[in-house]
């Protein structure tokens, strides 16, 4: 694990165990270069041959009025067509602000990175990232955080105080982990349950999260989330997560036991990538029938060129 290092750029990788609060507020300017308004172009081919579900902004029901030719059917209101005995129609009208959530991953897992920073530190700069080019696109910017044993709600608001108090939720929890935690008392489908409590339909959702812990009851939440709203899941990753070591042995902690590991196999090594992989596709595999895009970025990576690449097509 690494340790505390000084501050890097906006330009620069993350560094260190823990994130640190006044870095996370200073993204807000680098996040000027995001322009969130490109992300259905950007992000829709991620999801392969499954069509895209970004469905723009949110709607919010306005009246119900007697159906007219044209009207679409699948917005007929039965129950008042069956109390008045003519078909009725609902209308509704365009959000002006589209609700941006973020569900930012701090549980034990996320506390693991070989190179810049903890995985769990990288989750925290995308979110803020996220969450500051949200703002400055006129959305209401809300989420939940999940640490190991607990959820932190964040109300949507489209006020740089919003923003603040999920950077700092987030740093609250980030600071919580460490190598004696015990098995985490959250999970990604807990997590997920209490975001559809809090989600209404027509949201923009990014999930940033390791998908470590993706079991079925997380899928039916996801199935039902990307009914409604559009879904981002941005997976970080360590590069020691995907390819072992040069050929060697070397010394490894759990932080309470120790063991050598030996990488001068090169079937080991080749086996070890292709788990990785198997990973990747399986995730792929659950997100891409539901129009899901997925993102992967490692934490070797600067997370602001990487979306600015994505987002702004550089």
């Amino acid at each position: 694990m690494p340790a505390d290092l000084s501050p890097a750029g906006p330009g620069q990788p993350p560094r260190g165990a823990h994130a640190e609060l006044d870095h996370l507020v200073r993204l807000r300017h680098a996040a000027r270069d995001l322009d969130l308004g490109r992300q259905r172009r950007a992000f829709s081919p991620l999801v392969g041959p499954h069509p895209s579900r970004f469905r723009g902004r949110g709607l919010e029901f306005e009246e119900v009025r007697a159906y007219q030719a044209g009207d679409d059917i699948r917005n007929i209101d039965w129950r008042v067509t069956a109390r008045s005995g003519r078909p009725h129609t609902k209308l509704f009208r365009e959000e002006r602000e589209r609700p941006v959530l973020l569900l930012v991953d701090q549980s034990r897992t996320m506390f693991f990175g070989s190179r810049n920073c903890c995985k769990s530190v990288m989750a925290a700069h995308i979110a803020a990232l996220l969450a500051w080019a949200a703002f400055q696109h006129n959305d209401r910017v809300g989420g939940l955080i999940f640490g190991n044993d607990e959820l932190a709600v964040v109300k949507p608001q489209r006020r740089p105080r919003a923003v603040l108090e999920l950077l700092r939720q987030t740093h609250r929890l980030n600071g919580q982990l460490h190598r004696a935690l015990p098995a985490p008392a959250t999970s990604l489908a807990l997590a997920l349950e209490e975001l559809r409590r809090i989600t209404r339909p027509g949201a923009n959702i990014f999930l940033i999260s390791d998908f470590a812990r993706c079991n079925g009851e997380g899928r039916k939440h996801l199935h039902h989330l990307s009914r409604h709203s559009d879904l981002t899941a941005v997976r970080v990753f360590d590069p020691l997560e995907r390819q072992l070591p040069p050929p060697g042995r070397y010394a490894i902690t759990d932080g309470e036991r120790r063991a050598t590991l030996s990488t001068d196999a090169a079937a080991t090594r080749s086996r070890y990538r292709e788990r990785f992989e198997e990973r990747s596709t399986a995730l792929r595999q659950i997100l891409g029938p539901m129009g899901i895009p997925l993102l992967e970025i490692s934490t070797a990576e600067a997370p602001l060129p990487y979306f600015q690449r994505l987002l702004n097509g550089r």
